[in-house]
């Protein structure tokens, strides 16, 4: 696992090679064992690599990688799990290996696959794997970006109209761009609407993501190419399993081999251990190729929010009955408000989630432990369902018939709920859309506020660029691809795997593990697994109101019952509480009205009004108040750069 960060020119323009060093070394926490640089000045193409030995820790991992026959370069983020299947194949075709690495691996497979019809389509549909990658043709006088098929490792690219500079994290680019350019307002829009930015949009209108399974071929500066080499099974008819015995069974033997198979390393691996199902799950069939995996959990200290339900007992239980060592990182508030300027420099976007944090701290202590590899229990509610709204879909059958006026009448009386208490919070949030079209009422699940009072925070400049410019919801726009006969569930899974995985999980995820020089895997989204789970019908994944069931069912003969059916959890901060208290400094002195008239991204006084209300109990807008908080200081630390 590593960074990358690049650039193609058009003929006859120039990029120091000074700023491409300072690009290089923006990612270095990404990759502390080695880094290189490549530039090729006459067809202007510049490649840095910094690398987390993972695979083959020798030099002839080291990147960017260069087949001096060919001339091909390949700066590389990743692991490629079946390269050892694959280097056997193409030893027998006759390619010639120096090293072990997956990376001259991916190499060597380019090169098979480069010139033939639709080979590039083919190469990387043989890949089972997570990666980034930037190949240089110098035969094509073409670059090659490509992103795995989930977009677990991220992948930006800047445009104008000389240079494509491309890189793992937006903060690497900068040294190579003349200027940030404008804010992109939809994105603005949607980070405060979804706390996170579904689609290719970032912050900035100049700056874009590489979609997951999505490949870009550049030439002389660029755009030449793009196509889209993986699409969800959603997409593809699927024949269903026939019963839930099947089910089952088939649930336990891919998630098996597919933590085996992802714990190919010549570093130590360790995993994440919440006590949940997922990471439980994980460590459970770790444990049969390495009994004494180390595994890392947090302790929460000081005062939390209500409902919240403490991991660390039901860490310990799990660590106990799979007989594996389990080590905590303790932390408090205190921390995590000291380092929340540092998630958001981290993060490049202004993702409103604390939970990133923990991620840091539990990578941080792997890392002082001599963990470079973690396994992760991220993306088994995206495949098997486990969230609540996936409950909240499926419980819809017992109201949707009702005519339109009686639920008009359930959206307005549910919204006088009471805002103090989860519960009521939670039965306002299920009826908010009942009147909405069936897409419409999908994506309204991901929203934190009505449009109406959202629409309000905004300045009214702002606004009117929203209104200019008009954007369809890219979540809305993925709907209208999607198959008529799919389930709703079925949709909104596909809507978890397509964008709140990659634009929000896996995002954070990456970036916070990669700061303290962690990789970390996600045995739950490897492909095949993907792919069988898409088979399973919806009953035995949502079940009444037991969501993942049929995970559940294929756990009990491995872990106690406490644990597969304890209360739903996650990483947790106590956010209602910070916004009230021990934020409340930091809110008044970024979300001042002198401060949000000079970003002009927002009503001051409809900002005040929020966190007054907030403040009194009157309203729940917690997450919506840290939302903008962290745009705000997003726009401190990037916009004057």
């Amino acid at each position: 696992m590593c960074g990358l960060v690049g650039y193609s020119c058009i003929p006859g323009f120039e990029i120091g090679k000074s700023s491409l060093i300072e690009s290089k070394e923006r990612i270095g926490h990404r990759g502390p064992d080695d880094s290189g640089i490549y530039e090729d000045k006459i067809n202007g193409i510049g490649l840095a690599h910094t690398r987390l030995s993972i695979i083959d820790l020798s030099e002839l991992g080291h990147q960017p990688m260069i087949d001096e026959p060919s001339g091909v370069v390949l700066a590389y983020n990743g692991e490629i799990y079946n390269y050892r299947d694959l280097r056997d194949e193409l030893v027998k075709s006759g390619h010639h290996f120096k090293g072990h690495s997956d990376t001259e691996v991916l190499l060597n497979l380019f090169l098979e696959y480069r010139n033939l019809e639709n080979g590039i389509d083919i190469m990387l549909k043989r890949l089972n794997g997570i990666f980034a990658f930037a190949i240089w043709d110098p035969v094509k006088k073409s670059t090659l970006l490509a992103r795995d098929a989930l977009g677990v490792k991220p992948l930006y690219y800047y445009s104008n109209q000389k240079t494509i500079v491309f890189a793992s994290e937006i903060k690497a680019m900068i040294p190579l761009i003349s200027e940030i350019g404008e804010l992109d307002h939809h994105a603005i829009d949607r980070y405060l609407t979804y706390l996170w930015c579904p689609g290719n949009g970032t912050p900035v209108k100049s700056i874009r993501k590489v979609n997951p399974g999505e490949a870009i071929w550049i030439k002389d500066g660029q755009l030449d190419n793009r196509f889209q080499w993986y699409k969800l099974p959603a997409f593809r008819p699927q024949k269903k399993l026939s019963g839930k015995t099947e089910s089952i069974s088939g649930t336990t033997e891919h998630l098996r081999t597919a933590v085996q198979r992802q714990m190919v390393a010549d570093v130590p691996v360790g995993a994440f251990l919440s006590g949940g199902l997922d990471s439980s799950s994980i460590v459970t069939f770790a444990r049969e190729v390495n009994p004494d995996i180390h595994c890392f959990t947090i302790e929460s200290k000081g005062e939390q929010d209500s409902g919240f339900v403490d991991d660390l007992p039901y860490a310990q239980r799990v660590a106990k009955h799979l007989n594996v060592p389990l080590e905590v990182v303790t932390i408090d508030s205190a921390t995590m408000i000291e380092d929340l300027q540092k998630m958001i420099s981290i993060l490049d976007e202004p993702l409103a989630d604390p939970a990133s944090l923990n991620v840091l701290y539990i990578s941080q202590l792997a890392r002082d432990k001599g963990i470079k590899v973690l396994l992760s229990g991220a993306g088994g509610d995206d495949i098997f369902s486990g969230y609540r709204r996936h409950k909240a879909i499926s419980n819809e059958k017992y109201w949707q018939w009702l005519p339109k006026p009686l639920l008009s009448s359930l959206v307005k009386i549910s919204s006088m709920a009471d805002n103090q208490h989860a519960i009521s919070r939670r039965i306002s949030k299920l009826f908010s859309g009942a009147t909405l079209e069936p897409k419409q009422r999908l994506v309204n699940y991901f929203k934190w506020m009505k449009r109406d009072d959202l629409i309000a925070l905004f300045s009214d400049d702002f606004k009117s660029l929203l209104y200019r410019d008009h954007q369809n919801d890219p979540m809305l726009e993925f709907l209208e691809e999607i198959p008529n006969e799919l389930s709703d569930l079925e949709k909104m899974l596909a809507l978890e795997q397509r964008f709140f995985l990659a634009d929000h999980n896996l995002n954070y995820t990456d970036k916070m593990s990669m700061a303290a020089g962690v990789e970390v895997r996600v045995p739950f989204l490897d492909l095949d697994l993907v792919e069988f789970a898409n088979k399973i019908p919806s009953k035995y994944k949502q079940r009444g109101m037991t969501g993942k069931w049929v995970l559940k069912k294929a756990m009990e003969p491995y872990l106690p019952k406490d644990i597969i059916y304890r209360p739903k959890s996650g990483f947790s901060a106590p956010l209602e509480r910070w916004i009230r208290v021990e934020l409340n400094d930091m809110i008044h002195e970024l979300l001042s009205e002198k401060n949000l008239k000079n970003n002009g991204l927002f009503n001051p006084d409809e900002v005040s009004k929020l966190i007054q209300k907030n403040q009194e109990g009157k309203i729940y807008a917690s997450y919506t108040i840290f939302s903008i908080l962290c745009i705000e200081i997003w726009c401190k630390i990037h916009v004057d750069f």
